[in-house]
């Protein structure tokens, strides 16, 4: 069952898949599509899962879930991430390495393989202030909250000096 993202209870479980690029508008149009389809079928042992997603920034698909309704089992979980592969082979996209890290240089959002972001800051070249994304958050709260912070509060401060 399709609803709007801001509707769902903050504690919605989410999936955020970072591509490797931004998509063009075309793209965009047609990915809302292909999730609006997906969402609407999509079920755990032939119940209806209320869920949304957003698409942030042109490259971040973040799907959240009510599991408050009906929780995502293994078979509605691999649903979704088969339909994720589906769409990383029709747009030529990376969507499920989570060795990769997306941060802010200015209004521009750039995307580093771990080991780029590791000698990027060995260098300086980013520091506790870069914003990052922690696509690691777990519900809606922390994607509010957490999402786009500072590296210093997020994961990545481990690289940082």
């Amino acid at each position: 069952m399709l609803v709007e993202f801001n509707t769902l209870p903050e504690e919605s479980r989410v999936w955020i898949y970072q591509a490797n690029r931004s998509f063009t508008e075309n793209e965009l149009n047609e990915i809302r599509a292909k999730l609006d389809t997906f969402i609407k079928q999509w079920t755990a042992h032939g119940s209806d899962l209320q869920a949304g997603y957003t698409i942030e920034y042109k490259r971040f698909i973040v799907i959240a879930l009510n599991q408050n309704l009906n929780a995502a089992t293994g078979c509605s979980i691999d649903a979704s991430v088969h339909f994720i592969q589906q769409l990383e082979n029709d747009y030529s996209v990376d969507l499920m390495d989570k060795m990769n890290v997306s941060y802010k240089q200015g209004e521009f959002v750039a995307y580093k393989s771990l080991l780029d972001f590791k000698k990027m800051a060995k260098d300086r070249a980013i520091s506790k202030n870069t914003i990052v994304f922690n696509n690691l958050v777990t519900n809606i709260a922390e994607f509010k909250e957490n999402w786009e912070v500072p590296a210093s509060e997020s994961w990545h401060n481990r690289f940082l000096n």
